[in-house]
């Protein structure tokens, strides 16, 4: 691979050919188009002193599609030439049969860039980036005696797409992404706890490795791994909780985001499916995904279809308003697609996705939603989750929570997990706060065996009743 610029009709498959294999492919189609990819990626670990993984990894490729109706042909290569481009025209054609379908309008252009073509990979060399966490590493154990361990991740990646439509438009997109990861393991009197952090998005890398930025993370995980010692095992049973801004917006994404994707709803296995235009929302609660935030983590100028990102409502005022959108699902559900068709990579067919999803701020003062909190938790941070789309019941752990009584925040807890769903969760909201906040860059999505980043946020909420696991 080069750090030339991707040009991907210059070297052995020049732009006029692709595009006639490509119509050739989607003849009697609804749909499709040929996705052209070029992708860098580097990931340094340094655990426990010693570097753990130093990995770089460089690939190219591309992924044909054609779609006819609900089913859609794809066929990928890692050879960019005509030859490979035949035979993935042969299979994608298998979806088309005899054809008969009416190829659909491509998507609108758009000027706008969200973010720059900055190369995070190139930014500094291998043995800076080694003497930087090592340098983190020394730092994080300086800062408390209590630290027995630290590990610390570096990732860069640069994304240059080209997606061909059957009209002849060519459109192109540059996506860089950064993030760091710092977490410590703390001892006290045999005790054992960690603390982790982190951040990133679309820029360049420089921003997060300038000393200030990551010695802010360095002592945020330190400060998590310290109340974790002080944490008392966790109540269970049915109480109500605060939940804080930014990061906890992961409740959101899992337990209401993957519902309102337009595949689950056209198929009717979404516990929305066939509620548009109906209250599923305590009044106040409005709910985007965003993919239009410069430099976030699940921003795209355009996604893996060629169509401009979008700032779309899904929830206004507690009313299912919209669903996210791929240009299939749209088609076929008789709406627009909003720029959610999402791809891992050349080798993965797209499919509706969310970018950064949040709630919108209300009015409530977060310290008085506490004070509220008669019997409850405070949820500040969370961890792993599990949801099932078809009925929107999730699981999720906290990383750092606390105990509530008659409005005054105690000791952490430990262990502490909220069980629910997420249907019943929106009616629950009793109070939002003014102080909406994004998380800090460090979100991935899985879904279908495909792996995207993604955004999340909200304000602090107060839901009333939620199941919570604990050990106490």
């Amino acid at each position: 691979m080069s750090d030339a610029p991707f040009r991907p009709f210059e070297t052995h498959l020049d732009r006029d050919t692709a595009l006639s294999h490509l119509q050739e492919a989607v003849r009697g189609a609804d749909d499709g188009e040929l996705f052209i990819e070029r992708r860098r990626s580097e990931s340094l670990v340094l655990d426990d002193g010693h570097v753990k993984t130093a990995s770089f990894d460089a690939a190219e490729g591309f992924g044909l599609r054609a779609v006819r109706g609900e089913t859609a042909g794809y066929a990928h290569s890692t050879t960019i030439d005509e030859q490979a481009l035949g035979r993935a025209v042969s299979t994608a054609r298998l979806a088309v049969g005899d054809g008969g379908g009416t190829l659909a309008a491509g998507p609108k252009g758009t000027n706008e860039r969200l973010y720059s073509d900055v190369d995070p990979v190139s930014e500094a060399t291998f043995p800076a980036k080694i003497d930087l966490l090592r340098e983190i590493d020394a730092f994080c154990r300086d800062l408390d005696p209590r630290v027995v361990q630290a590990t610390v991740s570096l990732g860069a990646s640069l994304q240059e797409v080209a997606i061909l439509r059957p009209d002849g438009v060519l459109v192109t997109d540059t996506r860089p992404m950064s993030r760091i990861n710092i977490g410590v393991i703390v001892e006290q009197d045999g005790r054992r706890e960690s603390g982790g952090m982190g951040g990133g998005g679309r820029a360049s890398l420089l921003g997060l490795i300038d000393r200030d930025h990551w010695q802010g993370i360095a002592r945020e995980a330190l400060r998590i791994a310290l109340i974790n010692l002080q944490a008392e095992p966790a109540p269970a049973g049915v109480l109500d909780v605060v939940l804080g801004p930014g990061w906890p917006g992961i409740l959101l994404h899992e337990a209401i985001g993957h519902g309102l994707e337009g595949d689950f709803n056209r198929k009717g296995s979404s516990a929305f499916a066939g509620l548009m235009g109906q209250q599923i929302a305590a009044k106040g609660v409005t709910v985007l995904d965003d993919g239009t935030i410069p430099d976030r983590r699940g921003s795209i100028t355009v996604d893996d279809e060629g169509t401009p990102s979008a700032k779309n409502v899904l929830i206004e005022d507690g009313v299912l308003v919209g669903y996210m959108q791929d240009r299939q699902n749209a088609r076929l559900m008789g709406v627009e697609p909003t720029g959610n068709g999402r791809r891992e990579s050349y080798a993965h067919a797209p499919m509706p996705r969310m970018t950064n999803t949040y709630m919108l701020a209300g009015d409530a003062d977060p310290q008085d939603m506490v004070r509220d909190l008669r019997d409850g938790i405070y949820a500040v941070g969370f961890g792993g989750g599990q949801v099932d789309i078809t009925n929107g019941k999730f699981v999720f752990s906290c990383t750092e929570a606390y105990r509530v009584r008659d409005g005054r925040i105690g000791a952490p807890v430990k262990g502490a997990t909220l069980i629910g769903d997420g249907a019943t969760a929106l009616k629950q909201i009793r109070a939002i706060g003014n102080d909406l906040a994004l998380d800090p860059g460090i979100g991935n999505c899985g879904k279908a065996g495909q792996w995207v980043p993604v955004g999340v946020g909200q304000p602090s909420l107060m839901i009333g009743g939620l199941t919570v696991g604990g050990s106490a």
